[in-house]
């Protein structure tokens, strides 16, 4: 699994080094000793070199090797990263739902502790308020929809996700955009908008427009965990939902 994410492993070799050992020099006792016998010092024995451990993945090693993934594959570098500190708290990697290729793709923030437990992207209320949104406009996760996060691992306390590590899992993202080629990407919240647009502009002033990310449509909106706190924005989010509809239809 490691030679197909791009990486080599090298095991050290040791060898020891046994002291050599000077030939026995006979002596005569009438005649001048003759010089000394260099022997040759025996072949150095090898010695069994105890396994070493996988560093822990970093950027750099695995940016060559993700873009050409497939989804098995893609999974499994998502489970064994270690890229950053978040790996350290984690329960489970929440790599994504919902079917391989779809026209649909709602793209949250990072995990949070029942996503964490169950390994999949927005459940608990939030999720509930997501698969009702879709639901009104006639979509389903496990269907029509394909659902990940920015981050596949979960920050300690929900607190906000930082720069690095962001930038660890942006070559998971891309990938998974990639492989499910969707016709209309939702972003949702402040930190799933602001890396995917590379953008330090609040949500309210990129809602309302058709964004582009590699290549695909994409629109803004406020996440569910946001307006379970701020009733009042439902509708905003409901505009954005129908703004998606549009561009993907055509009439957008």
């Amino acid at each position: 699994m490691l030679k197909e994410i791009g990486i080599e492993i090298f095991w050290p070799q040791g060898a020891r080094e046994l002291p050599a050992e000077e030939a026995p020099v006979l002596l005569n006792a009438l005649d001048e000793p003759p010089p000394p016998v260099r022997a040759r010092a025996p072949a150095p024995v090898p010695r069994e070199s105890a396994p070493v451990r996988p560093q822990p993945l970093v950027a750099r090693e695995r940016t060559g090797g993700v873009g050409d993934m497939g989804w098995d594959a893609l999974q499994a570098a998502v489970a064994a990263c270690q890229a950053c500190k978040l790996c350290e708290g984690r329960h489970n990697t929440v790599f994504g739902v919902g079917p391989q290729q779809a026209d649909w793709l709602v793209i949250g923030e990072a995990p949070g502790e029942n996503e964490d437990l169950q390994g999949e992207p927005f459940v608990g209320q939030a999720g509930k308020l997501l698969d009702n949104m879709l639901r009104a406009l006639g979509l389903d996760r496990r269907e029509n929809v394909y659902i990940a996060n920015v981050l596949k691992c979960r920050p300690p306390g929900n607190r906000n996700p930082e720069p690095e590590e962001i930038a660890q899992c942006e070559p998971f993202l891309r990938r998974q955009v990639e492989l499910v080629q969707p016709k209309i990407i939702l972003a949702m919240g402040r930190f799933a908008v602001q890396s995917l647009l590379q953008t330090t502009e609040p949500i309210g002033r990129l809602r309302g427009r058709v964004h582009r990310y590699n290549d695909v449509p994409l629109v803004v909106t406020y996440h569910p965990a946001y307006l379970l706190r701020n009733l009042p924005d439902k509708a905003k989010a409901w505009s954005d939902l129908v703004l998606a509809r549009s561009v993907l239809q055509g009439r957008g």
